[in-house]
């Protein structure tokens, strides 16, 4: 990898950091905080995102930048564990049970989705 694809993807994971946090705490204020909707929105519009990105054919360091960088820095795991965890620390397991099959489920159909409408591209 060049110095200039790193660089890309150093600043692609900042400014997807950025969209993540603005996007959850955007979705928080409107939705309240009895379940983590704003966690569930970033991973599922990024697993779409991710899913055009394969679908249209993207590859290379472009995939790097974009899905890595961008994606892989605006979606959030650990966030979503912790979240699962908080709901089931809160003695709601089913709230907690719902968001981790929720968006397992939700996730895999927004990636293929994406790579369904990445194909049309």
């Amino acid at each position: 990898m060049s110095f200039v694809v790193a660089l890309a993807a150093v600043l692609a994971g900042g400014a997807g950091a950025l969209a993540r946090h603005f996007t959850v705490v955007g979705v928080a204020a409107r939705a309240g905080s009895g379940f983590p909707f704003g966690t569930l929105t970033v991973n599922i519009a990024g697993s779409l995102l991710l899913g055009l990105l394969l679908g249209a054919g993207v590859g290379g360091d472009a995939l790097l930048v974009a899905g890595g960088g961008a994606l892989g820095s605006y979606t959030t795991f650990s966030a979503w564990m912790a979240d699962s965890d908080g709901l089931a620390g809160e003695g709601r397991p089913r709230a907690a049970a719902t968001n981790l099959a929720g968006s397992l489920l939700l996730g895999l159909g927004a990636l293929l989705l994406g790579r369904l409408a990445g194909g049309w591209l």
